[in-house]
């Protein structure tokens, strides 16, 4: 049993890094100031992780693809069976190098391709990559099975991931993860001052899938995580890199390049919305949004506010899963160790909900919700239409509903019998994947709901 969930522990690092981090304390007299700069170049250059498969095992996992796909590759050339592998597994071209190398969240070295946030925290909406916006493409338990296949029929040894997805799975949804587990084993062995503990004993775990939130966020936040547990500095984001292998003098000594990291996380700017904006209609919700919605999402122009405001779950009504998932006992040990300063940065042991949070970018981050279950804005607005099951478009946009373009089922149909095909569409009746709750603009007018959406499209 310590044996998977020790590999368990190896996965969490791919699961790629929560989006919630900002700066840290203030570098001393001895470092340099942290640089956005500096932090986006260590994102794309520096591996902190072993790797996961080489080009060669990566450029070869079409032949274990299903039909008629493997047969479509087997006739493309290898620009193209590249493309297609990338629209597969949900992965993205590096804005800044198209087409060449790894791709985006990847860092590409002697030994293969080493995984890290981008890989989570760096995806597209309406075909745009954007670093920072979360990628809610992201195949990561297809991936790593293919991976698994080619590597036993190439007789390859397999990776810490390879075994860790035969043993807890990574994702039951394309473009979501089970990332709060990562970190709940990952933290389980080690003690409070980062050493490693072997023995350290993994609690009984409650797997669910979350969305990756928006970096852009970060700056206006002074904790981080969905329910606002941790102190907002650079060192909870060193959680996911906790592999054993990466012993405490490693993790201590990385410090300035996760300042650096945090650094770039709170200069990504949120993208403005390139479709048109009735601008007359948008004042109109204007005054919708700050009369119904301001409170707990704050106002925005000039004089922007945000109230960081804490929502019990019974109000809100969203999927409970996450908020008890992490036991007291994890939180204690954040509490009690480095993670905290040792208890000098304030952890929220007992959170009773979950934190609204800010809207800018809105439009391009669905899908909504902590667990990405609900697609659209209009459905965020509308919750007697929000949709038992969805499948979305890979770069289709939804610009009369904000959102992902999609088809909707009552059920998943029954041609979809393969588990990769399956992990297409997104299931509401699972676990920690329920589209209830946030039922406030239940309450607003037809005119009002149409208002809000053209304002929203401005933030």
């Amino acid at each position: 049993m310590r044996n998977g969930l020790l590999t368990l522990l190896m996965t969490v690092f791919v699961a790629g890094i929560p989006a919630a981090l900002a700066n840290g304390p203030g570098a001393t007299a001895n470092e340099q100031p942290p640089s956005p700069e500096r932090g986006y170049r260590i994102l794309r250059e520096q591996p902190f992780l072993p790797a996961d498969f080489t080009t060669e095992t990566f450029d070869q996992l079409w032949a274990v693809w299903p039909e008629p796909l493997r047969s479509r590759a087997r006739d493309a050339s290898p620009a193209q069976r590249r493309r297609m592998a990338f629209s597969r597994y949900g992965l993205m071209e590096p804005p800044d190098s198209p087409g060449l190398g790894a791709a985006l969240g990847y860092v590409e070295t002697p030994k293969g391709w080493v995984m890290n946030c981008l890989a989570c925290h760096g995806g597209k909406v309406a075909g745009q990559v954007i670093p920072g916006l979360p990628n809610s493409h992201f195949a990561m338990q297809t991936l790593v099975e293919d991976v698994r296949k080619v590597k036993l029929l190439q007789l390859k040894p397999l990776s810490h991931l390879d075994i860790a997805a035969a043993t807890i799975p990574l994702s039951t949804t394309n473009g979501t993860t089970n990332s709060v587990v990562f970190g709940i084993v990952l933290g389980a062995l080690r003690r409070p001052d980062m050493s490693v503990d072997r023995k350290g004993r993994v609690p009984k775990l409650r797997h669910h899938d979350m969305d990756a939130p928006p970096f852009w966020n970060v700056r206006k936040k002074t904790r981080l995580y969905i329910d606002g547990m941790a102190p907002k500095t650079h060192r909870p984001l060193v959680q996911f890199m906790l592999l054993p292998s990466n012993d405490r003098e490693t993790v201590l000594g990385w410090e300035e390049e996760f300042r650096d990291i945090l650094a770039w996380i709170e200069s990504v700017e949120p993208p403005e919305y390139p479709g048109h904006v009735d601008r007359e209609l948008a004042a109109r919700g204007r005054i919708v949004f700050e009369k119904h919605c301001s409170e707990c999402h704050g106002t925005y122009g000039e004089d922007e506010t945000y109230p960081e405001r804490m929502v019990p779950i019974d109000v809100v009504g969203t999927d409970s899963l996450r908020l008890t998932a992490l036991s007291p006992a994890h939180r204690q040990w954040m509490k009690d160790g480095w993670m905290s300063r040792f208890g000098e940065d304030e952890v929220w042991t007992n959170p009773d909900g979950y934190v609204a949070p800010p809207l800018d970018g809105i439009w391009a981050s669905a899908p909504y919700f902590h667990n990405g279950s609900v697609p659209t804005l209009w459905h965020v607005l509308n919750s007697d239409e929000r949709p038992s099951v969805w499948k979305r478009t890979e770069d289709g946009y939804d610009h009369d509903r904000l959102g992902l373009e999609v088809t909707e089922f009552d059920d998943i149909p029954e041609g979809a019998q393969r588990p990769d095909e399956r992990r297409r569409y997104f299931d509401t009746r699972r676990p920690g994947k329920s589209a209830a709750g946030h039922t406030f603009p239940d309450r607003l007018s037809a005119d009002q709901k149409r208002s809000l959406l053209e304002y929203l499209k401005t933030l």
